[in-house]
C-alpha cells in the first residue's frame, strides 16, 4: 500500500486556502474600490469649497473643486507630467504656507516644456481640484505601510505666470482588483489541479494494491 504524503498534502492545501483568502479579499476590495469611485464621481459634481485646513489629505475631498490661499510658496518642486493640451513637459508643485503655524497644502501650478524653468509666483488664490500630493515614498514604504501621509494638493486651473495648466486629474477609471482575484483563483485552482495529477502519477509509479486497477 503507497502511503499517503501527509505533510505535502497540508502544505498544499494550506497554499491553496491562503490563495482562495486572497481572492476573496480582493473582490472585498473590489467593491471598495467601486463604492469610492462612485463618490469621486459625485464629487466632481459638487460646488467648489475652500480647503480645509488639515494635515493628511482627506479623501472625503480627493476630486473636488475647491479653493485655498497660498501666502507663500516655501518650496517648489518638480515632477513629470503633461499640460491640458496634451503636451509633456515638467510640472512645478509649491508647498504653500497657510498662516504663521499650520500643515498648508501643495498646488501644482502648472507645466512647462522647460525643465529649467523658473517659477517666479508669490503667492495668491489657487483653485482647481483636489487630489493627493505625491509623497516620493519607494517601493519597500508603501508595501510596509511606512509611506509619509500625503498632503492636500490642488491642481490649478489658474496657473502661475509663464506655465501651462496641468491636465485636469480623474479618477481612476479601472478596478483592478477583480483582475487580481481572478488571478489568486486561478493560481489556487491550477495548483490543486497539479498536485491531484502528481498523486495519481505517483500511484501509478508505485503501483496500485493488488485486486484494483490503476486509477
Amino acid at each position: 500500500m503507497t502511503r499517503f504524503p501527509l505533510i505535502p498534502t497540508i502544505l498544499v492545501a494550506a497554499a491553496v486556502a491562503t490563495m482562495i483568502a486572497l481572492g476573496i479579499w480582493q473582490i472585498g476590495r473590489a467593491h471598495e474600490k467601486d463604492a469610492l469611485a462612485a463618490h469621486f464621481a459625485q464629487n466632481r459634481n459638487l460646488p467648489p469649497i475652500a480647503l480645509p485646513t488639515m494635515g493628511p489629505v482627506d479623501q472625503s475631498l480627493l476630486y473636488r473643486r475647491a479653493t485655498a490661499f497660498c501666502l507663500q510658496p516655501t518650496a517648489w518642486r518638480k515632477a513629470g507630467g503633461h499640460s491640458a493640451k496634451g503636451t509633456i513637459g515638467t510640472r512645478f508643485i509649491a508647498s504653500c504656507r497657510t498662516g504663521a503655524e499650520g500643515p498648508g497644502f501643495e498646488a501644482d501650478m502648472g507645466v512647462s516644456a522647460n525643465p529649467r524653468f523658473e517659477a517666479k509666483w508669490t503667492g495668491g488664490e489657487v483653485a482647481g481640484v483636489v487630489i493627493a500630493a505625491p509623497t516620493g515614498a519607494g517601493f519597500v514604504q508603501r508595501i510596509t505601510g511606512k509611506s509619509p501621509a500625503a498632503r492636500p494638493m490642488i491642481v490649478a486651473s489658474n496657473p502661475a505666470p509663464g506655465l501651462e495648466p496641468s491636465a485636469p486629474p480623474e479618477p481612476p477609471a479601472e478596478n483592478s482588483s477583480r483582475w487580481y482575484a481572478g488571478q489568486w483563483f486561478f493560481f489556487a485552482a491550477t495548483a490543486a489541479i497539479i498536485y491531484i495529477l502528481a498523486l495519481r502519477r505517483r500511484r501509478r509509479r508505485d503501483g496500485a494494491p493488488e485486486g484494483q486497477s490503476p486509477a
